[in-house]
């Protein structure tokens, strides 16, 4: 299967990609600083950014570069300096919605077992919460055990973590930022301690998931191949104190395989996020400092 054409034409405005659908996600001009007087480190410069309902976008840049701090003002971790954070139509802090989230470390309790671990924010969750004791054992279990079987854990709910390898682990931790059926994923770089061949894997599994249950996603990657494949949308990001250098639509046709990341047109992809990355990085280094 042929990719069309990526990053061509003009990059996405605020208000085109997504116009027909509700914004899901949105922060007007964000910023964020760290500590007070001479102690204060700015980490994200005045930034504007809008998610619409149902997409997946990535945000790729140099380590330091405020993703994670994007992601956390999303998850409400994080107070923002100046501007909002709107999620749904309401400001974070007026009211939580359903966010699930998955971290480069699964993070599983040892002495639960996976369906066990899966099910936690089914414990913690409205109105899930109010209804666990009494269905903890039937339908939740159920629930837990088909996102297992969806990507490729059937019959592993009753093993205990140390029993699974890290891909293995990572499919799980899939499942249970899924379970409560979030409105809006947050992934903070899932697969960057998988080997090449697992991290592959699942993306196409996550890709599956994403067709699947069309939740709004933000994926944080330093893994541009993984961005391209799995976004509709890659946000470049600038050195420290960030601020998003590009915004384009990757219009690659899905379901995507992994053969097609090494067709012409998405190695240019990959190139071009390159050099933004690669030119603004060289760019942000004080006159006289070594190049080598």
């Amino acid at each position: 299967m042929q990719p069309t054409p990526a990053f061509a034409g003009s990059p996405v405005s605020s208000a085109s990609g997504g116009a027909t659908a509700p914004v899901a996600i949105e922060l007007s001009d964000v910023s964020v600083t760290f500590g007070r007087g001479e102690r204060a480190v700015p980490a994200l410069a005045t930034t504007t950014l809008k998610l619409f309902d149902g997409e997946f976008v990535a945000l790729v840049g140099p380590s330091g570069c405020g993703k994670s701090t994007i992601l956390r003002l999303v998850a409400g971790l994080v107070q923002p300096s100046t501007g909002v954070v709107i999620l749904g139509g309401r400001e974070v802090a007026a009211k939580a919605l359903r966010i699930g989230m998955a971290f480069q470390n699964p993070t599983m309790l040892p002495w639960l077992t996976i369906e066990q671990n899966i099910m936690l924010p089914l414990k913690i969750v409205e109105p899930y919460r109010s209804q666990f004791a009494r269905l903890k054992r039937t339908t939740f279990r159920d629930k837990a055990n088909a996102l297992l079987e969806q990507v490729g854990l059937k019959g592993f709910g009753r093993r205990f973590p140390w029993q699974l390898s890290g891909g293995m682990l990572q499919r799980a931790n899939l499942c249970r930022a899924l379970i409560h059926e979030p409105r809006m994923l947050l992934l903070d770089e899932p697969f960057g301690a998988l080997d090449q061949f697992t991290r592959e894997e699942l993306w196409s599994i996550l890709q599956e998931l994403w067709i699947l249950h069309r939740p709004t996603v933000l994926l944080v990657t330093h893994d541009l191949r993984e961005a391209g494949f799995l976004a509709s949308r890659i946000c470049v990001m600038s050195a420290r104190p960030g601020r998003i250098l590009d915004d384009r639509a990757v219009t690659f046709a899905r379901p995507r395989t992994v053969a097609m990341t090494f067709e012409p047109e998405f190695v240019a992809l990959n190139q071009r996020l390159r050099e933004f990355i690669v030119g603004e990085h060289g760019a942000a280094k004080p006159s006289g400092a070594d190049h080598a």
